[in-house]
């Protein structure tokens, strides 16, 4: 047994934490004690399913069950990015494709290269970092946007009826979002181990590995999230563009009221 992994008995004594946190919202008012707890035991079962269902990807399937769990995880990363733009006409599949696009075109180099194995306990691991990477740059791209027509709506039409195209009409406020988009991405990569050691790199160190060689892992990882996000934003710029103006080139409306995402 690793002595820096916890036993089920640190984990149940780990409890001790969200009691606390619970403590502290009710004790204070906030009314987010029940949800607090109830987010604690949802996490807890989740990812008790998610890996017995990996310890069985691992141990009988290869590059193609991966492929199939990483395809589940970017619809469901769709689906959270465009809950968060309601509002946006078609930004579900917006969404889906973005955050298809961001991870195979970033995983696949990764893959052709070399760079990581094709093994599943390899991919799916790598490849979830990169859907979230991709996830959370499309959900920002979305959301920016909605808010530009909203607040811009007039200035974007009175460009139109100058004459110039959506394209031209629309593209300072794609280029602006895209800045937005992409501050996270390389804040992170600026910062990277100066404020606090990445998970990646954090995971193998306290599996054993070399920090020498856990930092070659983490530059990977922090390349490609910032490949990821900024493929994934480009793409769902570009196609929240196309669904925002019709074939004449008029602003469509947004189609319904934006709504705070479940969790």
């Amino acid at each position: 047994m690793n002595p820096a992994v916890p036993t089920w008995a640190g984990v149940a004594a780990s409890v001790a934490l969200v009691v606390l946190s619970v403590a502290v919202a009710w004790q204070q008012r906030l009314h987010l004690a029940r949800e607090i707890a109830i987010a604690a035991v949802r996490a807890g079962a989740q990812l008790v399913a998610v890996g017995a269902i990996l310890l069985l990807v691992f141990r009988h399937t290869g590059l193609a069950g991966a492929s199939g769990w990483l395809a589940v995880m970017v619809l469901i990363a769709g689906r959270v990015a465009a809950r968060r733009a309601a509002g946006l006409p078609r930004a579900l599949p917006i969404a889906t494709a973005a955050a298809a696009a961001g991870t195979a075109a970033t995983l696949g180099t990764l893959l052709a290269l070399g760079v990581i194995a094709t093994q599943a306990r390899v991919v799916i691991p790598v490849g979830g970092m990169v859907v979230s990477g991709a996830m959370q740059a499309t959900a920002l791209v979305l959301v920016r946007l909605r808010d530009e027509v909203r607040s811009a709506r007039p200035a974007i039409e009175a460009r139109l009826a100058l004459g110039l195209p959506a394209a031209d009409a629309f593209a300072p406020h794609l280029r602006s979002t895209l800045r937005t988009a992409l501050i996270p991405a390389i804040d992170s990569t600026k910062t990277v181990g100066l404020i606090s050691l990445p998970g990646a790199m954090t995971g193998l160190i306290l599996a054993g590995v070399d920090p020498l060689t856990a930092i070659r892992y983490q530059i990977v990882v922090m390349y490609m999230l910032l490949a990821a996000a900024a493929l994934a934003a480009l793409t769902a710029a570009r196609l929240t563009e196309r669904a925002l103006f019709d074939d004449a080139h008029r602003l469509r409306p947004l189609t319904a009221q934006p709504q705070e995402a479940r969790r």
